[in-house]
């Protein structure tokens, strides 16, 4: 059963920067604003101006972001005090040092979208899925977005990445942003507790990036004394085995299965013709399940145009 939702209940600053979680998990930061445009934002312009500052795992959360953005420029805004809305600086490299090379970095929103998976399983009890590429959805319906952007190089260094996260925590019905949201109140969860959501999420995260990057961020490898991050995203991916239309830029689509995900964490979508298509994060506009239009449901069958946004989309 749900608890009673009380609003307006605010992180707790001193939990999150108590020095024994912060050493667990390897955050070298944590900053917590009341209020904010947009934390990636913030965290890109931050590590612009003072990268020195802003260190690997370095994170900025808000209670409240006005002015929030997801993929291809899409904006969103939720009640204050509702998400976890929290933005992490990320300079991969391995355990010698050795910068990460940059066709991995397209595994770092999954892994994010893993380590909130396994967040919402054990510490609010409920299951999530993967949706390619970037959603967190529950029962179908999208509770989380994340968003990856890079940031500038200096001095001929490796970018950085700041990974942004926003999942929907508190919010009802009503405060939804579009019918095919939901959040962690509305799918009876054990807790609401958005301090604990944002510390487990970190945590798992910390953990997961630490083996990606110390495997030099091959998918392939093992990874936390389990199955490689590969197998992980993909045993969770609902969009696998279905049939999808992929929108790409240029009013151009390709419609086929979605067989699986290649070694950079793009999809690859089988079309009629037996021709296998790369679709890359960066270039898809919508990804929907599709059902051809002489069978029953039509196309777009399953997710409504305007699919839900929770936090980074």
């Amino acid at each position: 059963m749900a608890e009673a939702h009380i609003p307006g209940i605010p992180l707790d600053r001193s939990e999150l920067g108590d020095q024994r979680f912060l050493s667990a998990t390897g955050i070298s930061r944590l900053d917590v604003v009341d209020s904010t445009g947009s934390t990636n934002a913030d965290l890109l312009r931050a590590v612009t101006v003072e990268p020195a500052s802003w260190p690997d795992l370095s994170v900025l959360t808000a209670e409240y972001q006005t002015a929030a953005r997801g993929r291809l420029e899409r904006r969103w805004e939720a009640p204050p005090l509702s998400s976890v809305s929290v933005s992490i600086v990320l300079r991969p490299v391995n355990a010698e040092g050795r910068p990460l090379p940059t066709q991995s970095y397209s595994w770092l929103s999954l892994i994010a979208a893993l380590a909130l998976r396994e967040t919402l399983l054990e510490t609010a009890g409920i299951p999530a899925e993967l949706k390619w590429p970037n959603d967190v959805l529950v029962r179908g319906r999208k509770i989380a977005g994340i968003l990856a952007q890079i940031g500038p190089m200096a001095d001929g260094t490796v970018p950085p990445v700041v990974l942004g996260t926003g999942l929907n925590v508190t919010l009802h019905e009503d405060e939804l942003p579009v019918p095919t949201a939901t959040s962690v109140f509305l799918e009876g969860p054990q807790t609401t507790d958005r301090t604990q959501l944002l510390k487990s999420y970190l945590s798992h995260f910390a953990v997961l990036y630490r083996s990606f990057c110390n495997a030099d961020g091959d998918p392939t490898a093992g990874m936390a004394g389990g199955p490689s991050l590969h197998k992980r995203v993909e045993a969770v991916m609902v969009t696998l085995g279905r049939q999808v239309r992929a929108q790409l830029p240029g009013d151009h689509e390709i419609i086929g299965h979605a067989s699986r995900l290649d070694e950079y964490g793009s999809l690859l979508v089988v079309d009629k013709d037996s021709r296998e298509h790369v679709v890359t994060a960066g270039d898809v506009v919508h990804l929907r399940p599709w059902t051809a239009p002489e069978e029953p449901g039509a196309a777009d069958a399953g997710t409504p145009k305007g699919t839900g946004q929770g936090g980074y989309a």
